[in-house]
Formats: structure tokens, C-alpha cells, sequence
């Protein structure tokens, strides 16, 4: 009976509490979590900025070793140290085929019931099925975990520094490698300086733009930015950060902007400092009811501007965890220093409060 941490409904604190766990059916892995970093997306489950189904497990960004198999599973042994994708990617379904498996169709049903592929949960507390959050649940000692959302990761690799992988670097550092069009030289603004906003920094100067220019309102988000990459910094609490990147620019704006916030002012903002012919990446999880308002003609055609939507870092999850890990032994993608601190379970209500209060880079749960 693992200990997890779960919500039982809108804006609860999560509660800790022994669950019942079935053993893995076809197609999945029984994993002991070693380490869940704390991410936006599992607190905006709480508030609803996401929709989600209670009671739940929250966490989806996590690492692990494999403990027990069920059938039909071919490319995983007991033993094996794997990290979490939160979005399953079968390779066979359209969206696969066609080189976008962040899209992977395998996800749509667990997404919206908060079970597994089939739909059904392995959890239950007093014989109720509790939820899990995009097939993870990592906020648990255990999980049962499809097969297709597992990575099998090298066992140097430490487990707090591999959960990271799953979720915020690979959305960041994707966002810039995979989603976006960085030339060699252009000008990238990143909206938001948090645990993705830094992964974006740091994809864009693996991509090697030649100005990467950090935009927040907190100092210390700021003073971050700069230790990833950032190579020019906008303190927003001071003044309208598109006249900033304006005039960073010789007024014609950045080649890329980033927006990695969620919020209608700072998307505007990111789609407005955009260069005519440059890129608006919207990697921020708004509301459901936010919308994207641009003038179509002088906007859009005129300016020839793309605004393009970014979902898991357009990743490709066995193409880019072991090239992120090639990364990170090189030196070239930092992931220690991004996180904030270590916890145990029982703290997670204190890293949510944490996150709402500005903090920077990640909480990681170890167990």
C-alpha cells in the first residue's frame, strides 16, 4: 500500500494518505518512484485552471526503477531505471506516424478520465477507484504506469535530475529545439523565467541564438535567467516589457518570443514584441478561458507573423530524453541547479505554496 498524495477536490490541500495499488495489467509497468519534481501543471489541476476528475494522484514528472511487468511488455526489464513521459506515445496512431507524436492519439481518453489507456484506474482507497494524473500519479511511493510512457534512462543518472527530464526540460529545451525556428544569431525573448522559462534559455542557446533576452518580474528569476543563458534581462515590474524588447532590437522585435506564463497580457505581449516575419511560441498553460485576439490583417498577414502553440515541447520522448542526456554530460544543459530543493511527500502542500509564491526552478519530492 504506497503513500500518495492526493486531491479530493478544486483548491483541497492534498492529503497523504495509503492507497490500494493493482498490479500491472498488459501493457504496463509497476514503478517505485525515486524522485517527482513539483511542476505548475499538477497545482493548476488543484485550481482548475486544467481540468481534472477527484479524487486524484497528482504528479506526472517523475523518475523511477521498474519493479514489476505486466504481460505483453517487451522493451523493459525488472531493475531498470526509466523516467515518466506524461504523454504516452504509442508510434503506431496518426499523429506518430507523421512525426508529431506529442499529439500521440494513445493519451486523449487517460487525459480526460485520469486512468490509464483503457480508462480504468489501478488505484482505490476503501474500494473507490482514485485517479492519476496523465497516466503518472508520481506523487505516490508507486504507480503503475503504461509501458509507451516510460523511458529507460542510464543508471549514473540521478533519479531527482532524471524526473525533471519527463515534463519541464523537455518542454522548454523542446520548445526551442523542436517547435520553434531558431537561426543561428536571432534574438529570443522568453516570457517567464521559471523551471520551463529557464529550459527555454537553455534550448535557445543550444540552438545557438546569438541574443536571448529574460523577462519577468522577479529579481531573482532574473538573476537565474542570466546563470542559464540569458544574455540580456527585462525586469517587467519596471515599465511595458515589449518597448523594452523594442528597444533591444532596433525596434523591430525578437526573431522568436516565448511566452511561458498563461496569462492573456503576457501572450499579447509575446505575439506583440514578435518581429514582422518572426515566431510567437505560446508554451504557458492558460485558463480554459483565455483566448488569443490579433488583428488578422495588420497582425498577421501583413506582418507575416506565426503564432504557434507548443505542447510538450513537440517532443519526441525516446528521440530527445537520451539527446538531453547527451546535453547534460557535456556540460551543455544544466539540470542540478534547477532544483530549488529536495522534499519529502509530506511537503507538497508547502511547494505548492511556494510556487504560488513566485519561487524559482523546481521542488523535487525524493523518496
Amino acid at each position: 500500500m504506497p503513500k500518495a498524495a492526493v486531491c479530493s477536490g478544486l483548491n483541497e490541500p492534498l492529503v497523504i494518505t495509503e492507497l490500494d495499488l493493482e498490479a500491472p495489467r498488459s501493457g504496463e509497468v509497476s514503478v517505485r518512484m525515486g524522485a517527482s519534481g513539483v511542476c505548475h501543471s499538477d497545482r493548476s489541476v488543484q485550481n482548475g485552471t486544467l481540468l481534472g476528475a477527484f479524487p486524484i494522484v497528482l504528479g506526472h514528472e517523475g523518475a523511477g526503477v521498474v519493479e514489476a511487468l505486466g504481460a505483453n511488455v517487451a522493451d523493459l526489464e525488472v531493475g531498470d531505471h526509466v523516467a515518466v513521459s506524461w504523454v504516452p506515445q504509442c508510434g503506431a496512431c496518426f499523429f506518430c506516424r507523421r512525426d508529431q507524436r506529442h499529439l500521440c492519439e494513445a493519451g486523449n481518453l487517460p487525459m480526460a478520465t485520469g486512468g490509464l489507456l483503457d480508462g480504468t484506474t489501478r488505484f482505490s482507497l476503501d474500494g473507490n477507484p482514485v485517479r492519476q494524473l496523465a497516466c503518472s500519479g508520481t506523487f505516490s511511493e508507486e504507480s503503475v504506469i503504461p509501458a509507451i510512457a516510460l523511458v529507460k534512462i542510464p543508471e549514473d543518472i540521478p533519479l531527482p535530475v532524471a524526473a525533471l527530464l519527463g515534463c519541464g526540460v523537455l518542454t522548454g529545451v523542446g520548445a526551442a529545439l523542436n517547435t520553434a525556428t531558431i537561426r543561428v544569431g536571432d534574438t529570443v525573448a522568453v516570457l517567464g523565467c521559471g523551471g520551463v522559462g529557464l529550459n527555454v534559455i537553455q534550448g535557445s542557446r543550444i540552438a545557438r541564438a546569438g541574443r536571448i533576452i529574460a523577462v519577468d518580474t522577479v529579481a531573482a528569476k532574473l538573476a537565474m535567467a542570466r546563470d542559464f543563458g540569458a544574455t540580456d534581462i527585462v525586469d517587467a515590474s519596471r515599465g511595458d516589457p515589449v518597448s523594452a524588447v523594442m528597444a533591444l532590437t532596433r525596434q523591430r522585435g525578437a526573431d522568436v518570443a516565448f511566452e511561458v506564463i498563461g496569462l492573456r497580457s503576457t501572450i499579447d505581449q509575446a505575439i506583440t514584441m514578435t518581429r514582422r516575419g518572426g515566431e510567437a511560441v505560446l508554451v504557458g498553460v492558460p485558463r480554459m478561458d483565455v483566448l488569443v485576439e490579433v488583428a488578422a490583417f495588420f497582425g498577421l498577414v501583413l506582418a507575416s507573423k506565426t503564432v504557434k502553440g507548443c505542447w510538450y515541447g513537440s517532443s519526441d520522448v525516446r528521440r530527445d530524453l537520451p539527446e538531453l542526456i547527451e546535453h547534460y554530460r557535456h556540460g551543455r544543459l544544466e539540470l542540478d541547479r534547477l532544483v530549488t530543493r529536495t522534499i519529502g511527500l509530506d511537503a507538497v502542500n508547502e511547494a505548492f505554496a511556494a510556487m504560488e509564491a513566485g519561487e524559482v526552478a523546481r521542488s523535487v519530492i525524493e523518496y
